[in-house]
């Protein structure tokens, strides 16, 4: 996750760059696969039906106290759709009493007023509720009518309730006429954080990654998302706006504080280098509904081991697998127009997932970055000049 807010806010208030000191991965943990909804990019591919064989709820339990015990300082519930999960709040509970930073991942449309109670009562430090639109767009891409409505009024309900919620939204084509409205939404609701996720080519995303913004379409988006947060940071509100799944959103941030801010540059360059870029099974891990521990949320296909045979803090430290061992090395080891980029050490070599669904390498390059090759520090021979 890029923490635009955060890097914005060293413009004005600057602090010494440091890396954080290692600790356990944030883990998402998609407790179920049912979904109320049937969405066109779903990566976990959820409907309305119930799998068999997911954990039970003294597993989900047993597997917590083992996270606690590694170190894991967050935990973000999902699913499908985790509210219809039975024991959803049982688990949610226990989370808090073990000390997690407890995050939920909701669709937002099953959230009525007894709902919203029970959700306020938990005490979770945030809410994230996915909206693909304004109205009909929202619809299409959740395939249900009124879906927008009821996830807006779960949202609404949440607010009243004082909830730290924030909004993530999915860039694609089809529904970038959407994102300056769901900004304005945002600001107009007094909601607390806006997510800016970059399509992933996994789960029914595979489907429409033809769909996937083109790069001009990206750098415009990021454009009003960077100016937008940068009023925000300069008038004192305390929203935060971040985005996902591509990490090259930390170098155009780069180049836009050279260009406004040219002085600031050096300092922001320190920050971002802190940071790394992609966290892909570093900082980042997923368990999936049946226990089986992936790199994250976006390598279904891929299972480094199951928790109902080993403990995930086992799993997470065997570098036996090739692909984790791979994603660990520092600097990974990417080819193609990525291994040559001047700025690597800023975005890590950006989304691994995209790379191995488009060319079949998970250590290829990214065809996400929307970078051109002078931003990236590449002559007009794709030669990187800091190599060269």
């Amino acid at each position: 996750m890029f923490r635009l807010t955060r890097f914005l806010a060293e413009l004005i208030r600057p602090t010494p760059p440091r890396r954080p000191a290692p600790t356990g991965p944030v883990v998402i943990w998609n407790l179920i696969r049912r979904c109320n909804l049937n969405c066109i990019h779903c990566y976990s591919l959820s409907a309305e039906v119930d799998f068999p064989g997911e954990l039970s709820t003294e597993e989900v339990f047993r597997v917590m106290d083992d996270l606690r015990a590694f170190g894991v300082p967050v935990l973000i519930l999902s699913g499908g759709e985790p509210l219809l999960r039975p024991d959803i709040f049982a688990v949610s509970a226990r989370a808090k009493e073990l000390g997690f930073y407890l995050g939920l991942s909701t669709n937002g449309a099953l959230i009525d007023a007894p709902m919203a109670e029970r959700i306020a009562a938990v005490g979770y430090d945030y809410v994230g509720v996915s909206l693909d639109g304004i109205g009909p767009v929202h619809d299409r891409f959740r395939r249900q009518e009124g879906a927008f409505d009821r996830s807006l009024a779960g949202i609404r309900l949440l607010r009243a309730r004082g909830i730290k919620v924030g909004l993530r939204f999915t860039l694609t084509e089809r529904n970038v006429e959407s994102f300056v409205p769901l900004l304005d939404l945002m600001e107009g609701e007094a909601i607390d954080k806006f997510y800016l996720s970059h399509l992933v080519y996994s789960g029914r995303g595979r489907r429409y990654r033809k769909d996937d913004a083109a790069h001009a379409t990206t750098r415009a988006v990021m454009d009003e998302l960077i100016e937008r947060a940068w009023r925000h940071v300069c008038e004192g509100r305390a929203s935060e706006f971040v985005t996902g799944n591509n990490d090259a959103d930390g170098v155009y941030l780069l180049r836009w504080v050279e260009r406004r801010f040219p002085d600031k540059a050096p300092h922001l360059r320190a920050h971002l280098e802190a940071w790394g870029g992609n966290a892909s099974g570093v900082n980042i891990a997923n368990i999936d509904n049946l226990g089986k521990v992936h790199p994250d949320t976006f390598w279904w296909h891929h299972t480094l081991g199951n928790v109902r045979e080993r403990p995930f803090s086992a799993i997470w430290q065997d570098l036996s697998d090739p692909i984790l061992a791979g994603l660990r090395r520092r600097p990974r080891a990417i080819s193609g127009r990525c291994g040559r980029c001047a700025e690597f050490a800023i975005c890590g070599g950006n989304t691994r997932i995209r790379a191995l669904r488009t060319s079949g390498d998970p250590f290829a390059e990214d065809p996400g970055c929307y970078l051109s090759d002078a931003e990236i520090g590449l002559d007009d021979t794709g030669v990187g000049r800091a190599a060269a």
